[in-house]
């Protein structure tokens, strides 16, 4: 009986000791000591509020991010720190949402017990929205765990908007243009610096975003020309990269924007603008970036401020760094959205005049000959809209493509967006994926192309996939898929699954031979992608953010149905097509 009582006092005594230690985890990052919480049930030990960079406010606004100030007083990281200001795009009744410019923060999801000596490789997330909404407080915890909690993730904010993409040569000369994204690499650099003491690996960082995110992943892999000296990452995973536009900081429309932010806040349209803008209240810049990026000139779907080609950090257009494979990083992993493009044009486009008219509004710069050479590579579908028109989802491998057949328009507006998506999708996201794969294939270096393709797949769906939380199309099975092939390229730079984690546990036949269990890369000569879908299940009725009725699938009976796919024959000719947009980019410009 004592020496049962004396094991029973061991053991409390243990439990107290080790109990102690992981729900009081602690980090001492030298300007700071954060204390995080422990997390029983995802076995993570969780930092949320990690200030990264001091607050960029007063003189510090529109500066580079600084080291923030000594604080050696405990701070205990419970709570994610507020939201940038954010700015809307320009759509009817966008609301104002309000931000705290004192938001440079990070958020660290580590597990508690590492299931080895060595460091864990490190995920850091840079959230999409625009360039100008969006927080970093997505939580990991499901991801990790997928992936046997043997990886580190840290999610990061930025400024975004005004705040973060203001330019002009004034802001040129008396601040920083793309503040955001230099805030990006600071957090980089954070991470190198202090993520061992997480258990992370500062030399297995790979960077991934989706959107504006991925956008963001992508301007990172060419800055500085592809030459930064200070390596912050080894490899990246974007998904969805969307650039829009991407003009020089003295364009005309950056000009308009500049001037337009600072007249709605009472100052000067010439001489000192910049000093003036730093005294402004807070919440009247908000108020103006808003009003600027929610209205014309701003393109309808569009944000006004996004990142320049500043001729320092982003030397050049994107189009032309990736073509040169001018880039950053080691591995990529890069996908998009079987209907990336509805989210942005307009619903209201009918005829072809309607359709030229919005394509000169989103691309300023066209000339009548580019709208003209763009309309043939994109035939027309007919005038107008036709209700009756069939419209369902495409297999990517025809009669009926993207070039012609949608599951939520017809005629001149499928044409416009599509679903799959034409003229905008192509041209601000799917057609820059491809570039940066290419970019990536040989010399040394591997990228691995994916398309997201379960019905309905809109842009940003995909996130609920790997992330979560799943919505109801998308199976047990293929998210565990999709979260361990990021998982896997996180660790080993390589998104290949085994044949049961690929076909999924409910498969009439888990392991049978999977094309996504032996991922092609990308190459330059033959493109590969895998396309990401599921079979079966029952269909159901969803309105789409168009209004426009379109189905889905769900359990019972979803399986994965991953194949491959000739990335440039792919939706009539899609390769074809990005080599056209690839050709006119100095007109876009991107």
């Amino acid at each position: 009986m004592v020496r049962r009582l004396g094991w029973i006092v061991f053991s409390a005594s243990l439990y107290l000791c080790c109990t102690a230690q992981v729900t009081t985890p602690s980090v001492d990052l030298e300007y700071g000591l954060y204390t995080g919480i422990f997390n029983s049930s995802s076995g993570l030990n969780i930092w949320r509020g990690i200030r990264y960079a001091a607050p960029p406010v007063g003189s510090l606004r529109w500066q580079k991010p600084r080291v923030p100030a000594v604080n050696r007083s405990p701070i205990a990281a419970n709570a994610f720190g507020p939201a940038c200001p954010q700015a809307m795009p320009s759509m009817p009744g966008m609301p104002f949402i309000s931000g705290n410019e004192d938001c440079l923060f990070l958020n660290v999801y580590a597990p508690a017990v590492k299931p080895s000596n060595s460091s864990l490789p490190v995920l850091v997330v840079i959230h999409g929205g625009g360039y100008g909404a969006g927080d970093g407080t997505q939580d990991m915890a499901p991801f990790i765990s997928t992936n046997g909690n043997d990886l580190v993730a840290v999610t990061i904010q930025y400024r975004l908007g005004a705040f973060g993409f203001l330019a002009s040569p004034e802001v040129k000369s008396r601040g920083v243009l793309n503040a955001g994204l230099l805030d990006q690499q600071f957090a980089l650099q954070w991470v190198q610096k202090h993520i061992a003491k997480f258990g992370g690996d500062s030399s297995r960082v790979t960077i991934a975003g989706e959107s504006a995110g991925g956008g963001s992943v992508l301007l990172h892999a060419i800055s500085q020309g592809g030459d930064t000296q200070a390596s912050l990452f080894k490899n990246l995973i974007a998904a969805s990269p969307w650039i829009p536009t991407q003009p020089y900081y003295n364009d005309t429309i950056t000009s308009r924007h500049y001037n337009d932010f600072a007249s709605l806040v009472g100052c000067p349209s010439r001489g000192a603008v910049f000093d003036c803008l730093v005294s402004k209240d807070s919440l009247l810049l908000q108020y103006a970036a808003n009003i600027v990026s929610t209205n014309k000139p701003t393109p309808h779907g569009n944000w006004a401020f996004i990142p320049v080609t500043d001729g320092s950090y982003i030397t050049g257009p994107p189009s032309t760094e990736l073509f040169q494979s001018r880039t950053n990083g080691q591995r990529l992993l890069v996908g998009n959205n079987a209907n990336e493009g509805s989210l942005i044009p307009p619903s209201n486009v009918v005829t072809q005049p309607d359709l030229i008219a919005w394509i000169k509004s989103n691309f300023p710069n066209l000339s009548d000959t580019n709208v003209t050479n763009i309309l043939a590579e994109y035939p027309s579908t007919g005038d107008p809209v036709d209700p009756a028109a069939a419209r369902y989802e495409t297999d990517g491998y025809g009669p009926g493509t993207a070039v012609n057949i949608s599951q939520v328009a017809t005629g001149q507006q499928q044409r416009c967006y599509a679903s799959p998506p034409n003229i905008y999708a192509e041209a601000s996201v799917i057609c820059p994926s491809y570039w940066f794969a290419s970019s990536f294939a040989g010399n040394g270096r591997a990228a691995y192309h994916y398309q997201y393709s379960v019905p309905f797949a809109v842009h940003g769906a995909d996130i609920s996939g790997y992330y979560g939380p799943p919505t109801e199309n998308q199976s047990p099975d293929f998210v565990s898929a999709f979260r361990k092939i990021y998982g896997n390229f996180v660790k080993t730079g390589d998104p290949s699954l085994s044949n049961l984690d690929a076909n999924g546990r409910s498969s009439l036949n888990p392991s049978a031979p999977n094309p996504a269990s032996n991922w092609p890369p990308w190459s330059g000569t033959k493109p590969v992608l895998i396309n990401l879908n599921e079979t079966g299940g029952t269909p159901y009725t969803i309105i789409s953010s168009l209004g426009t009725p379109v189905t889905q699938f769900r359990g019972p009976g979803l399986h994965n149905n991953f194949t491959t796919a000739d990335a440039y024959a792919w939706e009539g000719g899609r390769g074809r097509r990005c080599e056209f947009w690839r050709k006119i980019s100095p007109f876009v410009p991107q």
